[in-house]
């Protein structure tokens, strides 16, 4: 693209190479007085290596109208790569430069310095690894100017390069912090503590009630299946109450949208575990989003045994704005330990989380961007809806669609009007990166961690959101696959419900009392509903046709037939409202054909809870790996470009507005 001048040694003897050595040719005339004192100087000595002046010129614009740096612009445009900026920036500054700094030594091992762009090569070592950014680069050439530049004890390499550096030599440190690190901050919040003994004593004393009331008395067991019921019956009539204030009131304000000087930076988290075949999907819906490229920070995580799909990424050879992240080798091989590796190298204000077969909408950034700047503080979240786009693929993505547009586009928004805490989704929630990391992102342990974040938000004060765009995902089409996924997410439900519930007083405390008790009947409700559920249908179905249940002959019988039936009328209530609601608002008319398939699906839930039951006592930690991009339908229209017909960011097309 750019003159020869320009091309990086890569050996690491290049590191050391003499100042005469990176003197820069001559060619300052090619910049003409007037255009070189408009040009900003991160930029501006670049024309005497070979950048179009025009290239310079459309940058510089380009970074004032959307107040970025010129060279993020100019990078993350394509118009040169980042090793090239910063070869040429070495160059100009005199300082030797280095695509491997691994070969340098072990790093500092902070993620502090990644960001700050400047570390020693060693331990007690006076020679620094800069990655120089932003006001730094103004320091050098004022250092050089005034001859403080010390030559010998400084390097320049690129931040992508300098904070993969700092992650390689800090590798363990990055492992245990994801790991552990709410667990130190506070083990109640972690569910790595298990069950403490006052709960596992009440799990013991319940299970010991239930087998003795079977065996020995109806006044108990009955007595014991009212509490059931009236606790399942109070989650239903949350439900409920949600979807009246869904659609009574527009859950989510209407606001003005920030121009694009006023966005900022913007993380992007994807952690992925073999998802090669994805890669140009999702990097082709990541290329639609409309937000400033120069204002975009990807990081794309993968675990360190996933060569394939690291590689996968690397041959597409992304912009500047992709990070390929590796997450080091530790436990639990989860999702939200993943996370927890990319946050502290986040450069985002605000950070969000997608999967591997993610379509979000493409001003899905902008419109987050402008809830937040609009919001006060304590807004730390806002959780986009989720719609399933393969729904054709089988009944049981039918119904899984229209489950998710039951419980994203009511109950959800119903719940963030009402300021009661709120699951999170696994996806698509946009946060605050300062409360995200006062929190100490995501729990490890916890194979929901999106349910736990959510409600964890609550109790230090902050608020949960709603957010009126969409991401399209990708659903089990299978029966097998389903029940994999649907254990894990109820495993971690129950994992959800243990942390909450070890200490009532706190938590009523650090909610209120009435948002405790929602959280605690969302919780029992998601738990128990699908657990029992079927099992007091089946029971209630049988009273009908051979006791009382509908014909009552005395106080106790009426009273106990009153509640019955009132319970399940509320229980289809919750159920059949959001779900016709849902229906009608994502338009899943023809998946509405298997809904007499309901009862199934609820039977299949109550497999996969008590498979959920069986690996909480045996295996609490592991994680059912979902298999995406198998997909054969699909509700938006197909994608047109591959990653070889991405956007054309070279120098002649990316200026047109200058």
């Amino acid at each position: 693209m750019f003159p020869a001048s320009l091309a990086i040694a890569r050996s690491p003897s290049s590191v050391r190479e003499t100042r005469s050595s990176h003197a820069a040719r001559p060619g300052a005339s090619l910049l003409s007085s007037a255009r070189s004192t408009a040009l900003p100087p991160e930029i501006a000595f670049l024309a005497n290596y070979g950048v179009p002046v025009g290239a310079l010129v459309g940058a510089a614009a380009e970074a004032r109208r959307i107040n970025a740096s010129p060279q993020s612009v100019l990078i993350n445009s394509g118009a040169l790569s980042d090793d090239e900026y910063f070869a040429a920036l070495a160059r100009r500054v005199g300082l030797p430069f280095t695509t491997c700094p691994e070969n340098l030594g072990s790093g500092p091992g902070a993620p502090q310095a990644a960001r700050a762009g400047i570390a020693p090569i060693a331990p007690g070592a006076s020679d620094m690894l800069v990655a120089p950014d932003g006001p730094i680069i103004s320091v050098l050439f004022q250092m050089q100017r005034n001859g403080a530049l010390p030559l010998q004890r400084m390097t320049i390499t690129t931040p992508r390069r300098f904070a993969a550096w700092v992650r390689q030599s800090a590798a363990q440190a990055i492992a245990d912090e994801a790991s552990s690190g709410l667990r130190r901050f506070d083990a109640e919040l972690s569910a790595s503590s298990g069950a403490s003994h006052p709960q596992l004593v009440a799990i013991a004393a319940l299970v010991l009630l239930a087998s003795g009331t079977l065996l020995f008395s109806d006044m108990l067991w009955f007595g014991l299946s009212l509490c059931l019921t009236l606790a399942m019956t109070s989650g239903a009539l949350l439900r409920l109450l949600a979807t009246v204030q869904a659609c009574s009131n527009p859950p989510e304000p209407q606001v003005s949208s920030l121009s694009e000087a006023e966005l900022p930076v913007y993380t992007i988290i994807v952690p992925l575990y073999r998802e090669a075949d994805v890669a140009p999907k999702l990097a082709s819906a990541l290329a639609r989003l409309d937000y400033p490229r120069a204002k975009l920070d990807i990081k794309i995580v993968v675990e360190a045994d996933d060569e394939a799909t690291r590689q996968a990424f690397e041959a597409l050879a992304l912009p500047a704005c992709y990070e390929i992240i590796v997450a080091p080798d530790g436990a639990p091989r989860t999702k939200p330990r993943a996370l927890n590796v990319a946050l502290p190298f986040a450069r985002g204000a605000l950070v969000t989380v997608y999967d591997a077969e993610d379509e979000p909408e493409r001003d899905q950034l902008r419109m987050a961007a402008a809830r937040f700047a609009q919001a006060p503080a304590a807004l730390a979240c806002l959780q986009a809806r989720l719609a399933i786009d393969n729904s054709a693929d089988s009944w049981i993505a039918a119904l899984f669609a229209i489950e998710y547009a039951a419980l994203f586009d009511v109950i959800n928004p119903g719940l963030a009007s009402l300021d009661l805490a709120m699951p999170l989704g696994g996806t698509s929630n946009h946060f605050r990166v300062g409360a995200l990391r006062e929190l100490q992102g995501w729990d490890a342990w916890n194979v929901t961690e999106d349910a736990d974040l959510g409600i964890r938000l609550a109790r230090f004060g902050y608020r949960v959101g709603a957010l009126a765009s969409t991401t399209h995902e990708e659903a089990p089409a299978n029966v097998a696959a389903w029940i994999a996924q649907r254990s894990r997410w109820q495993k971690g439900w129950m994992q959800t419900f243990l942390v909450v519930s070890r200490d009532p007083r706190r938590l009523a405390r650090e909610l209120g009392g009435l948002r405790a008790v929602a959280a605690i009947l969302l919780l029992v409700a998601g738990v128990l509903g699908p657990l029992l559920g079927p099992a007091l249908l089946i029971m209630m179905a049988h009273d009908a046709m051979t006791s009382e249940l509908l014909r009552p002959t005395s106080t106790l019988t009426i009273l106990a037939s009153t509640v019955w039936c009132s319970s399940f009328v509320m229980c289809l209530a919750s159920i059949a409202g959001p779900t016709l609601i849902g229906v009608r608002r994502r338009n899943f008319y023809a998946e509405a054909r298997w809904l007499p398939l309901l009862p199934a699906y609820y039977l299949l839930m109550c497999f996969a809870s008590w498979r959920a039951v069986i690996e909480l006592v045996f295996n609490p930690y592991h994680w059912s790996k979902t298999t995406h991009g198998l997909a054969r339908s699909s509700r938006l229209r197909q994608p047109q470009d591959s990653p070889a017909q991405m956007p054309d960011f070279n120098a002649d097309t990316c200026w047109t507005r200058a």
